[in-house]
């Protein structure tokens, strides 16, 4: 039902659809003061100077949501997220959190709040919330306000504020069960909640309490297109080509082994290499196949293995009360508690015998086939004779070497099990006092801690000793055979070393397996102290009528600690080198806000009002800052409205971005420059290319051209890091608005509004891809951040990219422009009523700059931020029957022009995929106090758009799509009952 209501109970104008509510947040009651978000000021009927976009608890129920997260991406106004369910397989930690991202600028540039205060983060070393530990059933509302309101709320809020207001009270017992999955079979999802509150006589007095659990089951990558096999666009440069897959596209990290026996002279990497079949025979490598020998594809399918969307399991708990202590006097309390478990899977670990990092042999890039043990020279009596005898000292001791890559599938598959718990209270007092005069204070205390077990990596000391294998001439271990393989090392073998067979399926015995497998461990832990309190009256009134003021302080302090187990950190169980991470801060604030009526009940001016505030912060880490906002509200008519405000915000670095060590990652769709360069092409890219030894000898081995293969554009890593001398980020932001609600149609609503925020000083990472081309094509400055092998090693060429690290830095700058649109209308039509919402997003402009003094990088229209987007919920209800259904649109984006512009030379925006569309919907039908309801997610059964993940620098790894923007899933029914006691 279409009606304006006070905000404290509903907000704004109430759309049945499946789930969007929109429009100015505003109050109608003539008694009631109320406090909207983007105002700390209690008035009547208040109403926002900026955009506020509300969805209401029944928009919650009508959507089938686990997590409110799932609902808020279906605004036009959000961006992608930085994590959620379907792009946090490949997480090192924080698998499975739900996050939010207004405008697409950051989600630390995003601030969630619940009932207006901080939540304490769900991300370690950043001010992320996790939304799946809030639960949705204990939510009376959610407003979204866009546009800086750092004066009001303080750091962080530079795009905006997501504010989840709870339940006030409730009376009764609520149960909800509800089960769910896809048409596929998968994702299955479980839902139960029980909540119930008791509400005191006067009403004075109440408390409520919530228990939940849900499971939400995975899906598995294999089961999906584009995503059943690993493809690879076959791109040429032309347009035309980039959706043209190479199928299969597999790993040349294979379960069999992959042996590297003579790289003299192969410069350009790869040299004479042998494999194995089924039944153990020395075959060639071919890594998609065919081969000339008809041996066909050796390469590994990593797709078979991968998670498309992790699995989680949640209990949650919550409460809140508050108790009259006298007739305007009250205390009140909030507690939460989630638990979590998430499960991430991915394909057996790629161990390379020469990685830079990792690997077993990084000194020398080879090891040993062959010993100086017990007075003679005595090779490894698990190499096949067939094979030894095709190897050679390529490193000049006298003794037969090789190296390899191997996919260790005895070993078993990667993933982790991560036990997630959020624990948050807060109290408080609040009041009136001086009849006028309202006051709170509160102070609160939350944690998040994380215990994950990660598997499928190895001890890569153990590894090399167990690689080291001699026959046991000597009997050591007096069982009479002397040819038998044991560890070389005397040490090694009394610590229990068992000798490692690599060559061949299976070959890994589980002794061996014991002895080289080391599970990872990862403990973190993030909490968060606050206090506060804040004084709200009218000082005095002015001929248009009351002034409103708020004033008040804040107090928090912020601290995170990451910390893997020690093989994690020094990089010795063959994966990322990750060292602990630690810190802390705090920050002390006061801030003001006035609301000053100016004109009231003139000619064109029927009320005209500025809204004013301020805050100045104290930060342990960056010192003082400032923010304020400044806004107008012109009324000429009761139907038209008109606003305005501009807000100078800040936000100062997070512990991540100040305190993170160097911190390695393998980077994806990283195109190298270099590829192509030819020994008599002329210009500075060329000249710079050559001046690195390893492509120079690239070239020569490869008739005059930098040639490169799979393994090199799959085998580059890097380090991040923090920087402690970080200041605050800066941010500027306008929003001009009109707000049209004609009399004659009086269940009508429009409103438009221009936003525009430009972020200076911003905290940003600067991308390899900028590394690379300013090294090579700019200023070659950055080339100190890019390491290249000097000579071939293993799979890889020599020449290519072995490091590009990158660090933050207050360098980079961010920019967004647009339009949003939303027309409400409700009514009765037929024998039912309709209430429909339209929100309409327009993304004119949008780009970052990734370092001082460079051109913008656009990313408005691209991949993740399309410049069209909108959402339309309607709704009909009859009786007891009721059906809603949201229509979601994606508009045709394009891809990263880092990749085309620098990777390619083709025009931005020359490559595209197309737009998409959702359709959601739920059915209704009341019977006394019980309501069933039977619901479709894309019930079109709308794919996702196809490209490869690992060469366009957008997408989810292993999605074969962007999984976080489109819905990779598919189609899934959910049905449910929620009954009233």
């Amino acid at each position: 039902m279409f009606q304006k209501t006070k905000v404290g109970v509903a907000a704004a104008m109430l759309v049945g659809g499946a789930g969007l509510l929109a429009g100015t947040a505003q109050a109608q009651s003539t008694d009631q003061r109320v406090e909207i978000t983007g105002s700390r000021i209690l008035s009547i009927g208040a109403q926002s100077p900026a955009p506020v976009q509300v969805l209401t608890s029944e928009d919650i129920a009508k959507s089938g949501v686990t997590n409110v997260q799932e609902l808020l991406l279906k605004l036009p106004s959000l961006g992608t997220p930085a994590i959620s369910r379907t792009n946090s397989n490949f997480q090192t930690s924080s698998s499975g959190v739900a996050t939010v991202d207004l405008r697409d600028l950051g989600t630390d540039r995003t601030l969630v709040l619940v009932n207006g205060r901080r939540f304490v983060s769900g991300l370690p070393g950043s001010a992320a919330v996790d939304l799946t530990t809030i639960p949705t059933d204990f939510i009376e509302r959610i407003e979204i306000l866009t546009g800086g309101a750092s004066a009001t709320y303080g750091s962080d809020a530079m795009a905006g504020v997501v504010n989840i207001i709870l339940k006030k009270a409730f009376s009764g017992v609520i149960i909800d069960v509800r089960y769910g999955e896809s048409s596929k079979g998968d994702d299955k999802k479980g839902v139960l909640s029980l909540t119930g509150g008791l509400t005191s006589a006067d009403g004075r007095s109440n408390i409520m309490a919530h228990f939940g659990y849900s499971k939400q089951g995975s899906v598995p990558g294999w089961t999906r297109e584009p995503t059943d096999n690993v493809d690879n666009a076959n791109f040429t440069g032309d347009p035309a080509d980039f959706f043209t897959f190479t199928t299969p596209f597999f790993s040349s990290f294979a379960p069999q082994g992959r042996i590297f026996f003579d790289t003299n002279g192969a410069a350009a990497g790869g040299g004479a290499n042998r494999t194995f079949d089924r039944a153990g025979n020395i075959i060639p490598f071919s890594t998609n196949g065919p081969a000339g020998d008809g041996v066909g594809a050796t390469g590994f399918n990593r797709q078979a293995f991968r998670y498309l969307a992790v699995p989680t399991e949640r209990y949650l708990f919550a409460t809140k009360g508050e108790l009259a202590i006298a007739e305007s006097h009250s205390v009140f309390f909030e507690g939460t508690y989630a638990a979590t478990q998430v499960r991430s899977q991915l394909e057996p670990f790629p161990l390379d015998s020469a990685a830079e990092t990792g690997g077993l042999y990084p000194a020398t890039g080879v090891g040993p086939a062959e010993f100086s043990y017990a007075g003679a020279i005595r090779a490894n009596p698990l190499i096949p004779a067939g094979l030894l005898a095709l190897m050679t000292d390529t490193n000049g001791d006298g003794l037969r070497d090789y190296s390899f890559t191997r996919r260790l599938s005895e070993v078993g598959n990667r993933g982790s099990t991560a036990d997630r718990d959020t624990f948050r209270v807060l109290g408080g007092f609040k009041g009136t006092i001086l009849k006028s005069w309202d006051y709170e204070a509160f102070a609160g205390y939350g944690a998040t801690k994380e215990s994950q077990v990660s598997s499928g990596q190895v001890n890569v000391l153990n590894f090399r000793n167990a690689m080291e294998a001699v026959p046991d001439v000597t009997d050591v271990d007096g069982d009479g055979n002397v040819t038998e393989a044991i560890c070389r090392d005397e040490q090694a073998r009394a610590q229990g070393c068992v000798p490692a067979n690599i060559f061949g399926f299976n070959s890994l015995s589980s002794a061996a397996v014991n002895y080289i497998t080391a599970p990872s461990l990862l403990v973190t832990l993030t909490s968060q102290k606050l206090a506060g309190g804040v004084v709200r009256g009218e000082p005095f009134v002015l001929p248009a009528g009351p002034v409103s003021l708020a004033a008040g302080f804040e107090w928090r302090e912020e601290y995170s600690r990451s910390e893997f187990d020690p093989l994690q950190q020094a990089g010795l169980n063959a994966g990322n080198a990750i060292p602990r991470t630690e810190g802390e801060f705090h920050v002390k604030e006061l801030f003001a806000e006035v609301r000053v009526p100016l004109l009231k009940n003139l000619p064109a001016v029927r009320a005209l009002t500025f809204n004013g505030a301020v805050r100045g912060a104290d930060y342990s880490t960056v010192g003082s800052v400032s923010s304020w906002t400044a806004g107008l509200e012109w009324s000429p008519m009761a139907d038209l409205r008109f606003r305005g405000t501009q807000a100078r915000s800040t936000r100062a670095p997070n512990i991540n971005e100040l305190y993170s060590p160097p911190s390695q990652t393998f980077p994806t769709g990283i195109v190298d420059p270099c590829t192509g360069v030819t020994a008599a092409q002329t210009g500075t890219l060329a000249d710079r290319c050559r001046a690195a030894p390893g492509v120079a000898a690239n070239i020569a081995a490869n008739g005059g051209t930098f040639t490169l293969n799979q393994a090199d554009t799959q085998g580059i890593s890097g380090f991040d890091r923090g920087n402690p001398n970080l200041s605050e980020e800066v941010g500027k932001s306008w929003t001009l608005g009109i707000v049209y609600t004609p009399s004659f149609l009086r269940n009508l609503s429009v409103e438009l509004d221009f936003f525009k925020i430009d972020i200076d000083d911003a905290i940003v990472s600067t991308p390899r891809q900028f590394i690379l081309s300013q090294c090579y094509t700019g200023d070659a400055s950055f080339c100190q951040f890019i390491t290249r092998r000097s000579a071939a090693v293993g799979a890889n060429s020599a020449g290519s990219l072995s490091f590009v690290d990158s660090a933050v830095t207050n360098s980079g700058g961010l920019s967004t422009e647009g339009y949003d649109l939303t027309l409400n209308y409700a009514d009765r039509i037929g024998p039912g009523r309709l209430n429909s919402r339209f929100a309409y997003t327009r993304l004119s402009k949008g780009s970052v700059v990734p370092a001082a003094g460079s051109a913008p990088d656009v990313y408005a229209g691209e991949i993740g931020s399309a410049k069209d987007k909108f959402a339309l919920s309607l709704g009909y209800s009859m009786g007891p029957f009721s059906v809603a259904t949201t229509t979601t649109y994606i508009g045709k984006s394009a891809l990263d022009d880092q990749l085309l512009v620098e990777g390619f030379g083709l025009p931005a925006g020359s490559i595209t995929v197309p737009s998409k569309t959702y359709l959601d919907l739920q059915l209704n039908y009341t019977l006394g106090k019980s309501t069933f309801y039977f619901g479709m997610d894309n019930a079109l059964g709308t794919k996702p758009p196809r490209f490869d993940t690992n060469g366009t620098l957008v997408g989810t790894t292993g999605a074969g799509t962007a999984a976080d923007v489109y819905d990779a899933i598919g189609r899934r029914y959910y049905v449910g009952v929620r009954m009233a006691l």
